[in-house]
């Protein structure tokens, strides 16, 4: 796989014909059809099944007995409060927008699979949890993608500024403080923001030793 070339040509608008859209489209869509999460019908697109009688969540109970894969990656596009949903929307259009139109959309689709399964594995596997949701898994892993390559051509392959690596890593620290929930950011799932960052940070690394950057 080569990655296009860098160019100065940067998106303009919303593009409804790209991937960051439909991913946008999704989210918007499945957020509220589940009703920020207060709606029965949430339980098909959490990480685990938990409806039927006697019926426990479980890994293997999810995906090796009853085979609902889908639920590795829906997770990803469910959020509990609009200002959740409008902010990682926004760092989707932000990020995904200038990975795809510069690297090419089977990149970006690349990011987006392996950052959304990679946060949402690991905030499971290393905190138990299923009741998770949300695209900042992703967004981290688009973000630790740019940075890695934004070192290699001193920040001017993506255009972002360094205040905004900087102000999204201290978010990211901020949140395993406790302080986002004392004020009112409910609770966060700081595994996946942490795992999707390392996820992003490998694929840049791979990206620029093994492809045409």
């Amino acid at each position: 796989m080569e990655l296009r070339h860098y160019c100065q040509e940067k998106p303009s608008n919303l593009n409804t014909n790209s991937s960051y859209f439909l991913i946008i489209a999704i989210a918007v869509m499945l957020s509220f059809l589940t009703n920020f999460g207060f709606s029965s019908l949430l339980e098909p697109f959490l990480f685990l099944k938990s409806s039927g009688s006697n019926f426990y969540p479980s890994f293997q109970n999810t995906f090796l007995s009853s085979q609902e894969w889908w639920r590795l990656i829906t997770p990803t596009f469910l959020h509990f409060s609009l200002t959740h949903l409008i902010f990682n929307c926004l760092w989707i259009y932000i990020l995904g927008s200038k990975i795809e139109l510069i690297d090419g959309r089977g990149v970006f689709l690349t990011l987006f699979l392996i950052s959304g399964l990679s946060s949402n594995l690991g905030q499971y596997f290393l905190t138990g949890d299923y009741l998770f949701g949300g695209l900042s898994g992703v967004v981290y892993g688009l973000l630790g993608y740019c940075f890695i390559l934004d070192l290699e051509n001193r920040g001017q392959r993506y255009d972002l500024p360094n205040a905004l690596y900087i102000f999204m890593f201290i978010w990211l620290l901020i949140g395993f403080t406790g302080l986002l929930k004392i004020f009112g950011f409910g609770n966060v799932a700081n595994i996946a923001h942490l795992v999707g960052m390392i996820a992003g940070f490998m694929l840049g690394l791979i990206a620029k030793y093994t492809m045409k950057v």
